[in-house]
């Protein structure tokens, strides 16, 4: 077996480790009419963090590609009693900043809207 001189190996770049993804990492808060303040924090790739449901989380923030609009809602009936509920996201997803910040009806929405993304 040839062994590779090392300036020969940082020259070729073969021995580089190969490149992965950067972790995500994300602060999620909410808050709503009733004072009630949550606030969580999610760690992707690999799955971390306070949040309860971190591995479904990452699951459904890699399906939309890190974007929360683009989240698809879960099917479920929520009343239509108005409790609004401010969400906030901030951090970043695989290297990108990521802020977002949104109002939904209640707290049912929230959950359904987000596929429990702000289940907490």
């Amino acid at each position: 077996m040839a062994l590779i001189p090392f300036a020969a190996c940082l020259m070729s770049l073969g021995c580089l480790a190969p490149a992965h993804p950067p972790a995500s990492a994300l602060q999620l808060t909410t808050h709503d009419t009733a004072g009630r303040i949550g606030a969580v924090a999610l760690t992707c790739d690999p799955a971390g963090g306070t949040h309860p449901k971190r591995d479904k989380a990452c699951a459904v923030l890699s399906a939309a590609g890190g974007d929360f609009s683009r989240i698809t809602a879960r099917h479920q009936a929520c009343t239509l009693i108005y409790a609004p509920v401010d969400v906030t996201a901030t951090g970043t997803w695989r290297g990108k900043p990521v802020s977002f910040r949104t109002t939904y009806a209640n707290r049912c929405e929230a959950d359904r809207d987000s596929d429990e993304v702000f289940a907490f």
